[in-house]
């Protein structure tokens, strides 16, 4: 870090198993040399200015991923770890049923408090965002950002979506002003043959412009303290629940409606690529071979000096 450069880290959510996509995607080569697509949200974010950057993952596949992925890029930022347990242990909480999956993003996030003690950013190991939005998020975390103000990049719908299947987003209501209201998880989210969008529950309300979140958030280091608090009230009620899942949106919600927070939406209309699906990671790899071609990055995209 150059002397005088303010300090703002990426979390980057790694832990996910890739049910739908039928592995470690996380791993995924999908660059025209190999890179994975989280790498170029790392190359992004160092241009924007970033400093350090934490992977929440898993324990037994920590070490493979230090050497696969993080070691590229090393040289460039700072890079830590932190694991994400299924069935971590709760002070003042016994006998809690053996889960299969981790508690959910919320928990992802709260793992990391003991490596992040500054303004924050969080992002999906499995998405690629675009790059303005780095900038964007960079500079309020640098300039706007309070204990209690925070900020989101706000997708529209239709960029958003997967061919290969559904998908799950955290649908959002604004203010006139480009507030976040409210933000409701949504799943289940496809388009049907006719070009109708639908989800879990119904159809109709959603429309291609339909601002989502796709776990992009800016976040004050004193959300964990939030976190702590509303994760032990989440297990407490949800302790019987093996599925239940504490989502970023949930907590975000919460602090909204209780007057706590607000969020500023940071409106992005970059096309989102992801791997929901094993079918669509070919889609991925033409897209990054073209943002080579077209000289968006460099080719590699590691061992260049504009890296």
């Amino acid at each position: 870090m150059r002397m005088g450069e303010q300090k703002i880290s990426l979390l980057v959510l790694a832990a996910g198993m890739g049910s739908r996509y039928g592995g470690l995607k996380q791993l995924d080569a999908l660059g025209p040399d190999g890179e994975t697509i989280l790498e170029y949200s790392i190359y992004d974010a160092i241009k924007a200015g970033f400093t350090k950057v934490v992977f929440v993952v898993r324990d037994f596949f920590k070490e493979d991923f230090a050497e696969k992925v993080g070691s590229k890029f090393k040289e460039h930022i700072e890079v830590d770890y932190v694991c994400q347990e299924v069935n971590p242990s709760i002070d003042g909480m016994e006998d809690l049923p053996v889960r299969e999956k981790p508690w959910g993003t919320s928990h992802a996030v709260l793992v990391a408090k003991e490596l992040i003690h500054e303004p924050f950013a969080v992002i999906n190991a499995d998405d690629y965002y675009g790059q303005d939005c780095f900038g964007m998020i960079a500079d309020f975390l640098k300039n706007g950002i309070s204990p209690s103000a925070y900020a989101m990049v706000g997708y529209q719908l239709k960029n958003t979506l997967s061919e290969k299947g559904h998908v799950n987003r955290g649908v959002c209501s604004a203010s006139e002003d480009g507030f976040l209201v409210s933000i409701e998880e949504t799943l289940r989210i496809k388009k049907d043959e006719s070009g109708e969008i639908t989800y879990d529950g119904g159809n109709g309300g959603l429309t291609n412009d339909t601002v989502v979140s796709m776990n992009f958030w800016g976040f004050h280091q004193h959300i964990f303290h939030h976190l702590e608090e509303g994760f032990r009230n989440f297990v407490q009620a949800n302790k019987d629940n093996l599925k239940a899942e504490y989502f970023i949106p949930l907590i975000v919600d919460d602090l909204i409606r209780s007057h706590q927070a607000t969020v500023k939406i940071l409106t992005s209309t970059d096309r989102w690529f992801g791997v929901t699906y094993k079918e669509d990671a070919e889609q991925v790899r033409i897209a990054m071979q073209n943002f080579a071609d077209e000289g968006k990055y460099p080719q590699p995209l590691w061992n260049s000096s504009d890296s």
